[in-house]
Protein backbone atom coordinates (compact mmCIF):
# COMPACT_ATOMS: atom_id res chain seq x y z
CA UNK A 1 0.00 0.00 0.00
CA UNK A 2 2.84 2.47 0.18
CA UNK A 3 4.44 1.99 -2.36
CA UNK A 4 1.14 2.52 -4.09
CA UNK A 5 0.57 5.76 -2.07
CA UNK A 6 4.37 7.21 -2.98
CA UNK A 7 3.96 6.33 -6.78
CA UNK A 8 0.21 8.01 -6.36
CA UNK A 9 2.14 11.02 -4.82
CA UNK A 10 4.55 11.07 -7.56
CA UNK A 11 2.17 11.08 -10.40
CA UNK A 12 0.14 13.67 -8.63
CA UNK A 13 3.25 16.00 -7.98
CA UNK A 14 4.43 15.33 -11.86
CA UNK A 15 1.07 16.29 -13.70
CA UNK A 16 0.91 19.55 -10.88
CA UNK A 17 4.44 20.49 -11.67
CA UNK A 18 3.12 20.38 -15.73
CA UNK A 19 0.01 21.44 -15.21
CA UNK A 20 1.41 24.60 -13.93
CA UNK A 21 4.30 25.33 -16.31
CA UNK A 22 2.83 27.11 -18.78
CA UNK A 23 1.36 29.26 -16.38
CA UNK A 24 5.23 29.53 -14.98
CA UNK A 25 6.29 30.43 -17.96
CA UNK A 26 3.75 33.38 -19.02
CA UNK A 27 4.73 35.07 -15.92
CA UNK A 28 8.33 34.79 -16.75
CA UNK A 29 7.77 36.45 -20.33
CA UNK A 30 5.28 39.02 -18.88
CA UNK A 31 7.87 39.72 -16.00
CA UNK A 32 10.65 39.83 -19.14
CA UNK A 33 8.13 42.09 -21.18
CA UNK A 34 8.10 44.22 -18.12
CA UNK A 35 11.92 44.52 -18.06
CA UNK A 36 12.14 45.00 -21.45
CA UNK A 37 10.32 48.00 -21.91
CA UNK A 38 13.84 49.99 -20.74
CA UNK A 39 14.91 48.11 -23.54
CA UNK A 40 12.95 49.94 -26.21
CA UNK A 41 14.45 52.89 -26.13
CA UNK A 42 17.45 51.74 -27.75
CA UNK A 43 16.42 48.18 -29.30
CA UNK A 44 13.03 49.39 -30.51
CA UNK A 45 9.48 47.53 -29.04
CA UNK A 46 10.17 45.34 -32.24
CA UNK A 47 14.15 44.58 -31.57
CA UNK A 48 14.58 45.32 -34.54
CA UNK A 49 17.05 47.82 -33.11
CA UNK A 50 18.75 51.82 -34.17
CA UNK A 51 21.67 51.56 -36.74
CA UNK A 52 21.67 55.54 -35.53
CA UNK A 53 22.69 54.93 -31.90
CA UNK A 54 24.64 51.82 -32.60
CA UNK A 55 21.82 49.91 -31.16
CA UNK A 56 21.71 46.11 -32.69
CA UNK A 57 18.96 43.95 -33.60
CA UNK A 58 18.05 41.36 -30.72
CA UNK A 59 14.74 39.91 -31.36
CA UNK A 60 14.95 36.07 -31.85
CA UNK A 61 18.43 35.93 -30.19
CA UNK A 62 18.62 32.46 -28.04
CA UNK A 63 18.12 33.65 -24.48
CA UNK A 64 21.43 31.51 -23.37
CA UNK A 65 23.22 33.95 -25.14
CA UNK A 66 21.27 37.17 -24.28
CA UNK A 67 21.58 36.08 -20.63
CA UNK A 68 25.55 35.43 -20.90
CA UNK A 69 25.62 39.02 -21.96
CA UNK A 70 24.30 40.60 -20.39
CA UNK A 71 25.64 39.49 -17.04
CA UNK A 72 29.40 39.95 -18.73
CA UNK A 73 27.90 43.97 -19.19
CA UNK A 74 26.59 43.32 -15.39
CA UNK A 75 30.11 42.56 -14.18
CA UNK A 76 32.29 44.44 -16.51
CA UNK A 77 33.56 41.37 -18.49
CA UNK A 78 32.43 43.37 -21.40
CA UNK A 79 31.36 47.35 -22.31
CA UNK A 80 34.23 48.40 -19.95
CA UNK A 81 36.91 49.06 -22.58
CA UNK A 82 36.94 53.72 -22.73
CA UNK A 83 36.77 52.32 -26.87
CA UNK A 84 33.89 50.39 -26.99
CA UNK A 85 30.83 52.89 -26.52
CA UNK A 86 28.38 51.21 -27.03
CA UNK A 87 29.32 48.70 -24.61
CA UNK A 88 29.79 51.72 -22.05
CA UNK A 89 26.34 52.70 -22.78
CA UNK A 90 24.79 48.82 -22.14
CA UNK A 91 26.78 48.14 -19.09
CA UNK A 92 25.11 50.72 -16.65
CA UNK A 93 21.65 49.63 -18.28
CA UNK A 94 22.87 45.62 -17.48
CA UNK A 95 23.23 46.75 -14.11
CA UNK A 96 20.28 48.08 -13.20
CA UNK A 97 19.18 44.05 -13.77
CA UNK A 98 19.40 43.38 -9.93
CA UNK A 99 19.05 39.44 -10.34
CA UNK A 100 19.80 36.57 -12.44
CA UNK A 101 16.08 36.01 -12.37
CA UNK A 102 15.55 39.69 -14.26
CA UNK A 103 18.35 38.82 -16.58
CA UNK A 104 16.59 35.42 -17.38
CA UNK A 105 13.22 36.76 -17.72
CA UNK A 106 14.62 39.64 -20.11
CA UNK A 107 16.68 37.20 -21.95
CA UNK A 108 13.78 34.54 -22.70
CA UNK A 109 11.33 37.57 -23.49
CA UNK A 110 13.92 38.61 -26.06
CA UNK A 111 14.32 35.12 -27.66
CA UNK A 112 10.41 35.23 -27.75
CA UNK A 113 9.89 38.13 -30.31
CA UNK A 114 9.56 37.54 -34.16
CA UNK A 115 12.92 37.83 -35.85
CA UNK A 116 14.15 40.67 -37.91
CA UNK A 117 15.44 40.57 -41.14
CA UNK A 118 18.03 43.83 -40.76
CA UNK A 119 18.98 43.49 -44.62
CA UNK A 120 22.32 44.48 -45.79
CA UNK A 121 23.22 48.14 -45.58
CA UNK A 122 27.11 47.44 -46.65
CA UNK A 123 29.33 46.11 -49.39
CA UNK A 124 31.25 43.28 -49.74
CA UNK A 125 31.98 40.57 -51.95
CA UNK A 126 29.77 37.59 -50.81
CA UNK A 127 31.55 35.13 -52.82
CA UNK A 128 34.91 35.54 -50.73
CA UNK A 129 33.21 35.64 -47.94
CA UNK A 130 32.20 32.21 -48.28
CA UNK A 131 35.56 30.84 -48.18
CA UNK A 132 36.35 33.35 -45.42
CA UNK A 133 33.64 31.81 -43.40
CA UNK A 134 34.19 28.53 -43.49
CA UNK A 135 36.22 28.08 -40.09
CA UNK A 136 33.17 30.02 -38.61
CA UNK A 137 30.69 26.87 -39.29
CA UNK A 138 32.36 25.21 -36.26
CA UNK A 139 30.62 27.43 -33.66
CA UNK A 140 28.37 29.49 -35.59
CA UNK A 141 26.87 27.04 -37.97
CA UNK A 142 26.79 26.41 -41.76
CA UNK A 143 23.88 29.16 -42.31
CA UNK A 144 24.28 31.29 -39.08
CA UNK A 145 22.13 29.45 -36.89
CA UNK A 146 24.58 28.95 -33.80
CA UNK A 147 25.86 26.34 -31.59
CA UNK A 148 24.78 26.41 -27.94
CA UNK A 149 27.39 23.40 -27.68
CA UNK A 150 30.52 25.47 -28.22
CA UNK A 151 28.61 29.07 -26.99
CA UNK A 152 28.32 30.14 -30.65
CA UNK A 153 25.77 32.65 -31.13
CA UNK A 154 23.40 32.61 -34.13
CA UNK A 155 24.26 35.35 -36.83
CA UNK A 156 21.54 35.55 -39.34
CA UNK A 157 19.13 38.08 -37.35
CA UNK A 158 21.68 40.44 -37.07
CA UNK A 159 23.08 43.46 -38.58
CA UNK A 160 25.67 43.72 -41.08
CA UNK A 161 27.42 47.16 -39.74
CA UNK A 162 27.10 45.44 -36.46
CA UNK A 163 28.80 42.12 -37.55
CA UNK A 164 31.47 44.14 -38.73
CA UNK A 165 31.53 46.59 -35.83
CA UNK A 166 32.39 43.46 -33.36
CA UNK A 167 34.84 42.02 -35.55
CA UNK A 168 36.60 45.01 -35.65
CA UNK A 169 36.47 45.34 -31.54
CA UNK A 170 37.38 41.56 -31.45
CA UNK A 171 40.29 42.30 -33.30
CA UNK A 172 41.75 45.39 -31.71
CA UNK A 173 41.18 44.11 -28.26
CA UNK A 174 38.20 46.09 -27.74
CA UNK A 175 36.66 43.07 -26.73
CA UNK A 176 37.65 39.90 -25.80
CA UNK A 177 40.06 41.24 -24.04
CA UNK A 178 38.86 40.66 -20.07
CA UNK A 179 40.88 37.41 -18.69
CA UNK A 180 37.15 36.26 -17.20
CA UNK A 181 35.73 36.38 -21.47
CA UNK A 182 37.09 33.06 -22.67
CA UNK A 183 34.72 33.32 -25.42
CA UNK A 184 35.67 36.77 -26.12
CA UNK A 185 39.19 35.58 -26.24
CA UNK A 186 38.44 32.80 -29.31
CA UNK A 187 36.48 35.01 -31.21
CA UNK A 188 39.57 37.95 -30.74
CA UNK A 189 41.62 35.62 -32.10
CA UNK A 190 39.47 33.86 -34.88
CA UNK A 191 39.03 38.09 -36.10
CA UNK A 192 42.67 38.05 -36.30
CA UNK A 193 43.04 35.75 -38.94
CA UNK A 194 41.01 38.10 -41.19
CA UNK A 195 43.68 40.64 -42.50
CA UNK A 196 41.81 44.01 -43.08
CA UNK A 197 38.46 45.58 -42.77
CA UNK A 198 37.32 44.46 -46.34
CA UNK A 199 37.90 40.67 -45.52
CA UNK A 200 35.28 41.26 -42.34
CA UNK A 201 32.75 43.16 -45.25
CA UNK A 202 33.33 39.94 -47.08
CA UNK A 203 32.34 37.62 -44.71
CA UNK A 204 29.73 39.60 -43.31
CA UNK A 205 28.26 40.16 -46.72
CA UNK A 206 28.22 36.41 -46.90
CA UNK A 207 26.10 35.88 -43.63
CA UNK A 208 23.36 37.87 -44.47
CA UNK A 209 22.79 36.07 -47.45
CA UNK A 210 21.79 33.53 -45.31
CA UNK A 211 17.82 33.44 -43.97
CA UNK A 212 17.07 34.29 -40.53
CA UNK A 213 15.44 30.98 -38.38
CA UNK A 214 12.17 31.23 -36.27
Amino acid sequence: MKAKHSLAAAVFTLLATVAGAPSAIAQDLARGADIYQLCTQCHQSDGGGDASIAAPAIAGMDAWYVEGQLKKFRAGIRGAHPDDIAGMRMRPMSMTLKTDEDIAAVAAYVASMPPVDPGPTLGGDAERGKMLYGPCTACHGPIGQGNPQLNGPGLNRSHDWYLVSQLEKFKGRIRGANPQDQTGAMMAAMAGTLPDEQAMMDVVAYIMTMQPSN
